[in-house]
């Protein structure tokens, strides 16, 4: 029997835990990596380079590499701030975008890296132009910029992505339409709702490409609210807005974290975007997917509350059904 054929698509930080476990198993994993981050380091050098910004890339590539523990904290070393120029540049950013400058296209660069570190699977950035995500929030305001939609003071109802450097439709990368459509099981997440995983889902020719794959669609449900994102959101409304952006219901699978939160718990300065633990209404879930499955999948560490990687992915083992 062939692996079973595993694609994640979301932001770099938040499927970096499920990739890091998923290599571990004996599958055929494909990473699609958001590309509409215009904040921080990645903002400048999308800025200067006009290429797709590469941070969430980088947090990807060290996720699915063997490589040593002194090689990634080099890839990771970000400068000083007192260093000019460079300051807030991490090292592994400034050689993707190198990379890419030098192949003419960040897919290309993705490709070389992918080899040069060993990584295990592919790495796709959802489109090789680099995009700028729009919000419209429910009293008709409409923000654009990934780094700006948190600042403003609403309720989102829809986000949409345009080309950032022309006005071309925005195009799915090589062989990212093609990687969800062969896929056993196609994973979402865990990631900000709005900036992490919508980015790639409203590219029209990834959300069509799940809405026809028979692939199992799993979507991993985040543990805390986000600020400007989804405050108040029960896991039920995360799904909701999942399905609304496509327009019809696509998710088959849902695993939702019920272990608690230790009250007082959470350093709130260090992550002041993260607010409260998601409500459940399984009732609401289950009016929406065939299947949830709730279980601890936490994972408390310096003050923040995540996913447990290894927890998660025994889940979607048990699930993923090998296509023939």
């Amino acid at each position: 029997m062939r692996k079973p054929k595993i694609a994640v698509i979301g932001g770099g930080t938040g499927i970096s835990v499920i990739l890091d476990s998923l290599r571990k198993r004996d599958v055929d994993i494909s990473a699609i990596v958001t590309v509409a981050d215009d904040g921080g380091s990645s903002g400048e050098l999308r800025k200067n380079t006009q290429l797709t910004p590469p941070g969430d890339l980088r947090n990807v590539l060290v996720a699915l590499s063997d490589m040593p523990k002194f090689y990634e904290r080099v890839f990771q070393y970000r400068f000083a701030d007192q260093d000019g120029p460079l300051a807030g540049h991490p090292l592994g950013n400034l050689i993707i975008a190198g990379i890419s400058e030098m192949q003419g296209s960040t897919y290309n660069a993705m490709q070389i890296l992918t080899k040069f570190f060993h990584t295990t699977g592919k790495i796709y950035p959802s489109s090789d132009s680099p995009l700028t995500l729009h919000a419209v929030f429910t009293d008709g305001v409409e923000v654009a910029g990934e780094s700006r939609i948190a600042d403003y003071k609403g309720m989102i109802d829809h986000v949409y992505v345009t080309n950032t450097y022309d006005d071309e439709k925005p195009q799915a990368s090589r062989k990212v339409v093609q990687t969800i459509l062969d896929s056993d099981m196609v994973v979402l997440g865990p990631g900000s709702l709005f900036t992490s995983i919508l980015p790639n889902l409203v590219i029209e020719e990834i959300g069509q490409a799940l809405l026809e794959t028979k692939a199992q669609v799993a979507y991993v449900c985040n543990i805390m609210t986000q600020r400007g994102e989804t405050e108040h959101f029960t896991d039920a409304n995360h799904v909701e807005v999942l399905h609304r952006h496509l327009g019809q219901k696509f998710i088959d699978t849902v695993l939702v974290n019920i272990e608690n939160v230790p009250k007082d718990y959470m350093n709130c300065n260090k992550f002041d975007e993260y607010l409260v633990q998601v409500e459940h209404d399984f009732k609401g879930l289950q009016e929406q997917v065939p299947r949830v499955i709730s279980s601890n999948f936490l994972r408390l560490e310096n003050g923040g509350a995540f996913h447990d990687g290894n927890l998660v992915v025994e889940e979607l083992m048990k699930n993923i059904q090998v296509r023939k």
